[in-house]
């Protein structure tokens, strides 16, 4: 969005007023108002005629805007003149119709600025800005101040239920932008401001109906392969009684494999061709998801062709082709090995992780202890013969020497030092 505004005025509010009156063709039904010192009922009328302002010349729109903005925000109720001042903004600026989105932006982050940051009126603001930027295509502009939401419904104290419809109109800018990561991300946290100990509030007819568009997103999304934290919902869970089959299909998009779901088509057949699901998009996921799980449970990291091949059901010769695949998608690293035919596995993404999870990952540790144990042998005792080689060696070196008389210690016993030769005498001839 645009960068703030900052308003200079100079003037009282009926000299303004006035001024803005006149500007937008309403002097005379004003003038009597503000000689009777009844600024709120001046201010109505001006209100009343600021469509016109979408007419006025560009140089002069942003001025005439800012005044208008300034005298609303002056009352004593702005949240009584605020909607008709962001509905006009919404309208084309006939004016400039080469820059109106830029004007009508600027103005619109000015109102939203210049209210205190705690006022809850920022929420109708934002509201339509939103609205804004989605009948005019430019959701990028607004992705950046969505990290702020969260923070501004505490200092607001926004209600769960405005919460949801805020959440809920981001979502929707989203989907119409082609972001679809975005829109399921916030169609997901509009689920979850249902009040979860509300029995009636999380069955609610609202509250199926986003359920159920929030699965087939994550169902039909070629990037999602986590569904845990929304089966987690509620409102999800709570599809089990109202809508059993779709319930039933995100069980096994969470936990279960390509021959389950081939199981479900089977059982509902027609079904998924009746709710307008691509089952050619489904099988694949289903395929993709078949190979991650099957990478989590080898204990030995080695997947043969042959396994991958049963698994997914597919001819041996599209094994690698598939391996790529969910490599791409990030749901397993490893590498092939061709001559050999298997996969050898580096890494791969649990799609749950519940008890038999654990106990899989328990084997894995006393694998993996057993392996650490047995190299811990190995090194002990390598370095065990390295000491016994080297006093050893020690040992050959001492006998050597005590063979040839270095030794400090006498051949047969007892310490003998040598003696310096004797000097020679005359006796000696």
């Amino acid at each position: 969005m645009a960068t703030p505004q900052l308003l200079f005025v100079d003037g009282t509010f009926a000299e303004l007023a006035q001024e803005l009156a006149d500007y937008v063709q309403v002097g005379d039904q004003v003038k009597p108002y503000l000689e009777k010192d009844q600024p709120e009922a001046a201010l109505q009328i001006i209100v009343k005629a600021s469509s016109y302002l979408n007419s006025a010349p560009e140089k002069e729109f942003t001025g005439a805007y800012n005044l208008l903005i300034h005298l609303v925000l002056q009352s004593q109720d702005p949240k009584k003149y605020l909607p008709t001042v962001c509905g006009n903004l919404l309208k084309p600026i006939t004016s400039s119709p080469a820059h109106g989105f830029t004007l009508a932006a600027n103005a619109l982050s000015t109102v939203f600025n210049l209210l205190e940051r705690s006022n809850p009126l920022r929420y109708n603001v934002f509201m339509q800005i939103i609205r804004f930027i989605r009948q005019n295509a430019q959701f990028d502009l607004l992705k950046p101040r969505l990290k702020n939401l969260e923070g501004w419904f505490t200092e607001w104290d926004t209600d769960e239920e405005d919460q949801r419809k805020l959440y809920l109109e981001v979502s929707e800018a989203a989907a119409e932008a082609g972001d679809e990561e975005e829109s399921y991300h916030y169609l997901v946290k509009a689920l979850g401001t249902f009040d979860r100990d509300d029995q009636e509030e999380i069955t609610s007819e609202e509250a199926q109906m986003l359920s159920l568009k929030a699965v087939r997103m994550a169902i039909s999304s070629p990037t999602r392969f986590d569904f845990q934290d929304l089966r987690a919902l509620p409102t999800v869970q709570a599809l089990g009684d109202s809508h059993p089959v779709y319930s039933q299909l995100l069980d096994i998009f969470t936990e279960q494999d390509l021959e389950d779901y081939n199981d479900f088509r089977d059982e509902h057949e027609g079904w998924i061709e009746k709710e307008k699901l691509d089952h050619e998009k489904l099988q694949r996921k289903m395929r993709l998801l078949t190979f991650a799980s099957l990478a989590a449970s080898t204990p030995n990291r080695e997947i043969p062709y042959s396994s991958i091949a049963k698994a997914l059901q597919i001819p041996l010769e599209d094994v690698e082709m598939w391996t790529i695949d969910v490599v791409r998608a990030k749901l397993v690293e490893g590498r092939l090995s061709q001559q050999q035919k298997v996969f050898l596995v580096h890494r791969t993404t649990y799609r749950v992780f519940g008890e038999k999870q654990w106990r899989e990952l328990g084997t894995r540790v006393d694998q993996y202890k057993a392996i650490v144990d047995r190299l811990i042998g190995v090194v002990r005792k390598a370095q065990a013969d390295v000491e016994n080689q080297r006093e050893r060696e020690q040992q050959e070196l001492e006998r050597k020497l005590a063979s040839v008389g270095i030794s400090g210690e006498r051949q047969g016993g007892g310490d003998r030092r040598r003696q310096p030769p004797k000097p020679r005498t005359d006796e000696d001839d």
